[in-house]
């Protein structure tokens, strides 16, 4: 999503509208429309049902290549660092360190569906990857972390996502895309990418995933926008 097309005025959705006059501030929500967040971040994940799946589309529905919006935080595209690898840690067995070639030696999963951005358009992709849940099967995530945080180097972009949207079978940690392996305008060299999420909550360039007893927010959350944020 184009950075200036990320405007405060549509990011909100569905209940979340009453928060609009706090979109100004910087600050996380308080006050009535910091409970009203919460209810609704409630029961969204009330209504959550694991079981359903966005439709798994056609190749003939792929976006043409260069038609999938890129977007970013940083002032460039961000490039991985040297020595690139990805940490695990938080409340599991086996905190742990691991290099792209050994995440790609784990069962691959790959996906085509479709991506809703909060600005209101849409694309379609095919992705391959890991599922969350299988790294967290891989770590021994404990049952208590019920909350999984997603940190990047994108400008110190991250999110924290409640655990059944994270171990849906459609939430993967992505690093190919339309059978090649990810661009650095799309989150190389790992990135999330899921069937249940607005776009925002996709952390790209990813760093850091930790099993957490508790939510942590995220970059744009901090800064208003919806937490739960289905689709």
């Amino acid at each position: 999503m184009p950075r200036h097309l990320l405007t405060r005025r549509t990011a909100l959705l569905g209940t979340t509208a009453l928060t609009a006059s706090a979109c100004d501030s910087s600050r996380p929500r308080e006050g009535f429309l910091g409970v009203m967040e919460r209810f609704n971040a409630r029961a969204q994940a009330v209504l959550f049902d694991e079981r359903r799946l966005a439709p798994e589309l056609p190749p003939e529905e792929t976006t043409p290549p260069g038609k999938f919006p890129e977007y970013f935080v940083s002032d460039t595209v961000p490039l991985a660092p040297s020595g690139w690898a990805l940490r695990v840690g938080g409340l599991v067995a086996h905190p742990t360190v691991l290099t792209l070639d050994t995440l790609q030696r784990l069962p691959r999963t790959d996906l085509r569906i479709r991506h809703h951005c909060v600005e209101g358009w849409s694309a379609v992709a095919s992705w391959h990857g890991v599922r969350l849940s299988e790294l967290a099967r891989h770590v021994g995530a404990d049952t208590r972390a019920d909350y999984v945080e997603l940190r990047s180097f994108d400008a110190g972009y991250y999110s924290s996502w409640d655990r059944p949207s994270a171990f849906h079978p459609q939430t993967i940690l992505a690093y190919g895309m339309n059978g090649q392996p990810l661009t650095p305008g799309h989150g190389a060299p790992l990135r999330l990418y899921s069937g249940v999420k607005l776009g925002y909550k996709m952390v790209k360039y990813l760093t850091e995933v930790n099993f957490l007893p508790e939510p942590t927010g995220g970059y744009w959350e901090d800064r208003g926008y919806e937490w739960f944020a289905g689709v």
